[in-house]
């Protein structure tokens, strides 16, 4: 609870700080300019890396692998449209920082192994968001993707009398 107490009342302090400073150096015309600058120019680098987001889900689901860090990465682009389209500087920097691939998905992944160990302390949880992170379905903590591949046949009994 501390935490959202501190996120509602410091960031808008925060910004209030920065627009007077901001304000004071630029003035005021053109401090406005800048913070519409940056909406229209977070909402069309938004569009394009959601759209990027977007084909890999669906190349990640045409090769078979839960597109789990994928997904998170959409949740996170949503944020960050909501960060670049509120008026500010500090808002502004955290969501074009998020806009950047290589950091949104270290923040995906990070938040999947924290939700990943977050279960497992929670009465043994496998096979969950970590696993899918890498690419694999239900496979144990201690597995890569691509070990122990055991190939075979099998025939189902019930289409074996079929046949005959």
């Amino acid at each position: 609870m501390p935490l959202f107490l501190l996120l509602f009342i410091g960031i808008p302090l925060l910004e209030i700080y920065l627009f007077i400073h901001v304000g004071g150096a630029l003035g005021a015309l053109n401090t406005v300019a800048l913070v519409v600058i940056t909406a229209v120019l977070g909402v069309w680098m938004l569009r394009v890396q959601g759209l990027a987001t977007w084909f890999r889900v669906q190349q990640s689901i045409a090769q078979g692998q839960a597109p789990a860090v994928e997904m998170l990465e959409g949740l996170i682009l949503l944020v960050c449209g909501a960060l670049l389209l509120t008026p500010g500087f500090f808002t502004d920097t955290v969501g074009f920082l998020l806009l950047v691939p290589g950091i949104r998905q270290w923040v995906a992944r990070y938040l999947l192994q924290r939700g990943a160990a977050m279960g497992a302390g929670m009465g043994g949880f496998h096979g969950g968001f970590g696993d899918q992170a890498r690419g694999g379905f239900g496979q144990g903590p201690d597995q890569s993707r691509g070990d122990d591949i055991i190939e075979g046949e099998f025939h189902r009994k019930d289409d074996h009398d079929r046949l005959r």
